[in-house]
């Protein structure tokens, strides 16, 4: 089994890293297109952020290993708003505007809600299809809101600031001065280095499962949930630290809007007979930790430290869920 563990580590390592370098070099590569700033920030990079759970999400439901497939949606899900959030709040304050609570979080915990239904149900390609209709008009109400409610200047100006930041393996070199084939190149092989990590994960996850008898949820679940939730972790934190609270509520709610409708959607089509399902209690779970940070965001705009401990307790609490699975 440390073969199975090695593998899966080094899935999950080169994951992070191909992830990292797909938004990067998606995003620099639109930008050059002269796409406008409204579709690189929220589509490209937005989806971008959260390729992680989709591609290990449709591999393993491809792979037939439902279980693994359904458990990462739904811990990645409860993990971003219970143990991320919650170390945000830890680090200091996080205060968001009445904007973002009134639109983007409803829309977020509303999408977690029919997920929760679908995959009580069983993700199929049937239920697969009703999530994509629902992703492709949670992203046009999400160009809408950007475009409408940022202005194109300042979304332009955080654009361009990311685009120009170098990935954390690169070397600091001025965007103007790479050739243009670079980040073509760069997201391509991104995309393959994501899907190879994907499968060693998947592979290895599911054989450790086998290995130590445990259900395939309780992997998804909990190692490979928390791997692909790493990357929303880094950002959350660097984000956090730069005082740029709307920037972390807004990418760990958007994470959970695209993990449930387009990584739902992407594991219903790719499950064919064999449907994705979860118990009762997680798909609880994930409804109710989603209402509680809502709540306590909507309470006065701002998570305090307490706070951020009480998102941190829920997760704890919700470990005891897996034993019902």
């Amino acid at each position: 089994m440390l073969t199975q563990i090695l593998l899966a580590a080094a899935g999950l390592a080169l994951l992070t890293v191909a992830a990292d370098h797909l938004v990067l070099g998606s995003s620099r590569l639109a930008t050059r297109l002269s796409i406008p700033p409204v579709v690189v920030g929220v589509v490209v990079i937005g989806l971008g952020t959260s390729a992680p759970e989709f591609l290990v999400s449709g591999v393993a439901a491809a792979r037939g290993d439902t279980g693994i497939a359904v458990g990462n949606l739904v811990g990645s899900n409860i993990l971003n708003l219970t143990l991320i959030l919650g170390v945000a709040g830890l680090i200091g304050s996080v205060a968001v505007t009445s904007a973002v609570i009134r639109r983007e979080v409803p829309l977020a915990v509303a999408a977690v809600v029919v997920l929760a239904f679908l995959a009580w149900a069983g993700l199929s390609p049937m239920t697969g299809a009703v999530l994509a209709v629902c992703a492709v008009g949670a992203v046009i109400l999400l160009l809408r809101w950007a475009a409408r409610g940022r202005g194109d200047r300042e979304l332009a100006e955080d654009v361009e600031e990311f685009t120009d930041a170098p990935a954390t393996v690169d070397v600091p070199v001025a965007v103007s001065a790479l050739p243009g084939w670079v980040e073509p190149v760069r997201a391509v092989l991104a995309l393959a280095g994501v899907l190879g990590g994907a499968q060693l994960l998947v592979g290895n996850a599911a054989e450790i499962a086998a290995d130590i008898g445990v259900s395939q949820v309780i992997i998804g679940f909990t190692l490979v949930a928390v791997g692909t939730s790493l990357p929303e972790l880094v950002t959350a934190i660097a984000g956090q630290r730069r005082g740029e609270s709307d920037l972390v509520v807004g990418n760990l709610f958007g994470s959970n809007l695209f993990n449930s409708l387009i990584g739902g959607a992407i594991v219903g089509l790719a499950s064919g007979d064999a449907p994705a399902q979860a118990g009762v209690a997680l798909l609880v779970a994930m409804i109710l930790t989603s209402g509680l940070a809502w709540a306590l965001l909507r309470r006065g705009l701002t998570l305090n430290r307490f706070e951020g401990a009480a998102l941190l307790a829920a997760y704890v609490l919700t470990l005891p869920m897996l034993l019902s699975t």
